[in-house]
Formats: structure tokens, sequence, C-alpha cells
């Protein structure tokens, strides 16, 4: 029957995690695309606009958006390519890099209570899991 399918399982599942998150977020003052957009910077440190475009599947416009936001609250830092006038680098500020962590250990609270029912093994299982779904690289920018 079509409500016992794996994938509404995982919609449902999906909406009640994302639910959550958002709301953690929402406390940090941040929507769930400036989060994902912060997180790829404090691990990489800086990257592209197109590099960001890419990585996030998103419309360009998007981004700028997004950026917009962030860079307005000085949580990045967004200036031209030295080597290639052409390309702008965006950098995440020391203020965007104390957020993260912020961010990332209300996020952890949260992880930890929604995932409850799993042992670490489960965990790391439903992970590995999730990363081979296909098209699990999904606009997360877009809201």
């Amino acid at each position: 029957m079509i409500i016992d399918r794996v994938s509404f399982a995982l919609a449902h599942s999906g909406k009640v995690v994302e639910t959550e998150i958002r709301q953690v977020l929402a406390e940090q003052g941040l929507k769930l695309s400036h989060a994902h957009v912060l997180g790829l910077l404090a691990e990489r440190r800086r990257l592209s606009q197109q590099a960001l475009i890419e990585e996030l599947q998103v419309d360009p416009s998007v981004l700028v958006t997004v950026l917009n936001a962030l860079e307005d609250e000085g949580l990045v830092t967004r200036r031209r390519d030295p080597a290639d006038r052409r390309r702008h680098v965006v950098e995440i500020s020391t203020r965007g890099t104390g957020l993260v962590a912020q961010v990332d250990s209300a996020v952890q609270a949260a992880e930890a209570e929604l995932f409850s029912g799993l042992d670490e093994r489960e965990l790391a299982t439903l992970h590995r899991l999730l990363d081979r779904v296909k098209g699990a690289r999904v606009n997360s920018c877009e809201e």
C-alpha cells in the first residue's frame, strides 16, 4: 500500500526533522539556507560564488540573496578575486565562524533528541544510506 512505501516514511521523517532543525536555526537567527552556506564556508574557509552555486545546485539569484543577508549580518565577506577579477570569492568571517560553532552545538542537541531511538551504529548506517539515496543533493538553499 502507498503509505507503507519507504519514500513516504522518509518524506514524513524528513519533514519532522526539518521542522525541528528550522526551529533550532531560527533561535540562532538563521534560515536553513544560511546555515548551509555558513557550514560549507566553515569547512572550506573560502569558496568562489560559482563553486557555491554548483555545490548547492541553486540559481545564482538565490545564492546572491542568501549572501546579501549573510554579508549584512557580518557573517561572510565577498570580494573580487585578485587573480581573476571576474570571479567573486566568499569567505566566512570570525563572527560567522563563532555562530557556526553555536549552531552546531544546538543542532547536535536537537539530533540527540530526534535520534534518541538509534544507537551510534544505527545512526552511522542511516547516514550512509541517506548519502546513497538518489537525489540526496537537493536544492537546500531554496526556501
